[in-house]
């Protein structure tokens, strides 16, 4: 548990390369037969799931969540449990509305669009921070009757494992979703190298994306198809504010948004942009919210903090904010303290910096750890410019203000800084079916999950026309000599 990291929950088995092979043979075995199942049959599956989740399973899988990525019990019950039960509810649904997108027909002709699967296997590989992510990327292109091998992260393979044992009890057949949990180089390598490759539906870091595009360009000789590529990847996330933006809901957008779930959410708010009009009355009432917080296990309800996912994020989140320490340009204005001696624990920690490059302002943390670049009240959309080229990321982002034309200006200026742009709200708790997610430039693809957009990615259409009475002349009219 990383709250109490001498607490083994579950020992788990690595994949070796034989049973890789294996998974990747299962799912080829069992292709043909899932992709002629009716429609109607894959979705009720995916419904049966839900339904599993909602009642049978609820508290196991929100425990699991909490204990194995030490996720408060609301944080666990939105993602465990309702954005799972979400995706596998919506896909269903959006699958039917996908089929029934049918082209029109000419006098004499019928056409039809066939949305077969790919021709080949899926690569899903999930990251720790949701649940419901490591739900919906196997699960969204087994629904529209692809077969996938899993990798699922190594910090997340409770709850991970319980999913499994839930599709398997919903009906997915054996070798339809094929769960490897284990090195994510040792799989990979051999997935990336096997011609039967159709696509990637990834969830993760940047670099560890383009490894695999640029690895995946390197053997497009040997694929049997141009794989597509579906990636949601890192984020640094943006709260920007106007000065005529209410001073309490930026304060709690800052805590919520920044904080929850330690800030491990590719969506969470890392730098904050304040003109300096609204700074001393928004620090001072995120200070006094952080003062209440409680910081430990996840088993003590009242407390609003737990801990960050393991070692080696634990140390790397700690280098920036000793790099902060010894730095000219920011400083530390609240938290900064850490502690490893039992579980992984870092404050919520708020850097104020001079320089809106500072280190923290540009690269992703995946922690509790907010920047502030406090700007000029006359400087608002330079400084709009400046959020807009900081980051390499363009995934969430969010404006403050009560003047309809700042709000107008933020949205245009900051078009392609985020996929997911809010409006007086924190950029984080995009909800399937209302707020479809994801990003462009290094945050992904942009594919969109939560919508039917996302499930478009695992079928290739195929267009069948049928010509009534074909006819049996080549003769057009004009080719006839004119009757005199």
């Amino acid at each position: 548990m990383p709250h109490n990291y001498k607490h083994i929950l579950a020992t788990y088995h690595k994949a070796t390369p034989e049973i890789v092979h294996d998974a990747i043979e299962n799912a080829m075995a069992m292709k043909p037969v899932w992709e002629d199942f009716p429609w109607e049959e894959r979705a009720s599956v995916a419904m049966k799931a839900a339904e599993l989740i909602s009642k049978k399973y609820r508290f196991l899988l929100n425990a699991a969540t909490m204990l194995g990525q030490s996720k408060n019990v609301y944080q666990a019950e939105i993602d465990a449990a309702c954005e799972t039960i979400d995706f596998l509810r919506f896909n269903a649904y959006y699958m039917q509305k996908i089929y029934s997108d049918q082209p029109d027909a000419s006098p004499g002709t019928l056409n039809r669009l066939e949305y077969r699967p790919l021709e080949g296997f899926i690569f899903a590989t999930t990251p720790f921070n949701f649940t419901a992510i490591a739900g919906n990327l196997p699960a969204a292109p087994a629904i529209m009757g692809n077969v996938v091998v899993w990798k699922p992260a190594s910090t997340s393979l409770l709850s991970n494992s319980i999913l499994m044992e839930i599709f398997m009890e919903a009906g997915f057949p054996s070798g339809v979703i094929n769960f490897l949990p284990g090195s994510g180089a040792l799989i990979g390598d051999i997935v990336l190298n096997d011609r039967r490759l159709a696509g990637i539906h990834f969830t993760g870091s940047t670099p560890v994306f383009s490894m695999f595009w640029k690895t995946i360009s390197d053997n497009l000789h040997i694929y049997h198809s141009y794989p597509k590529l579906v990636g949601e990847t890192g984020g640094k996330d943006f709260i920007f504010v106007h000065s005529s933006a209410d001073a309490d809901a930026v304060a709690t957008a800052i805590v919520r948004g920044a904080f929850e779930y330690q800030g491990q959410k590719c969506s969470a708010a890392s730098r904050l942009y304040i003109p300096v009009s609204l700074w001393a009355s928004v620090k001072s009432k995120v200070q006094t919210m952080l003062k209440e917080i409680k910081m430990g296990d996840v088993e003590d309800f009242s407390n609003f903090i737990n801990a960050v996912i393991d070692k080696p994020a634990f140390d790397t989140i700690c280098e920036y904010i000793e790099k902060t320490r010894h730095s000219k340009d920011a400083k530390i204005i609240f938290g900064g303290k850490t502690d490893c001696s039992k579980g992984y624990f870092i404050e919520p920690t708020i850097i104020e910096t001079s320089n809106p490059h500072f280190v923290t302002m540009e690269e992703e943390i995946f922690g509790p750890v907010l920047t502030v670049y406090v700007y000029k009240d006359e400087l608002f959309q330079e400084t709009l410019h400046v959020c807009d080229h900081t980051s390499p990321y363009a995934l969430t982002g969010s404006i403050f203000a009560k003047d309809r034309q700042a709000i107008v200006t933020a949205t245009k200026i900051l078009r392609q800084a985020a996929g997911n742009f809010y409006v007086n709200d924190k950029p984080t708790g995009a909800v399937v079916g209302q707020q479809p997610f994801g990003g462009a430039r290094c945050s992904g693809t942009n594919d969109k999950s939560g919508a039917y957009l996302n499930l478009l990615s695992w079928v290739s259409p195929r267009t069948i026309k049928e010509t009534l009475l074909p006819p049996t002349d080549y003769k057009y009219p004009f080719l006839e000599n004119e009757k005199k």
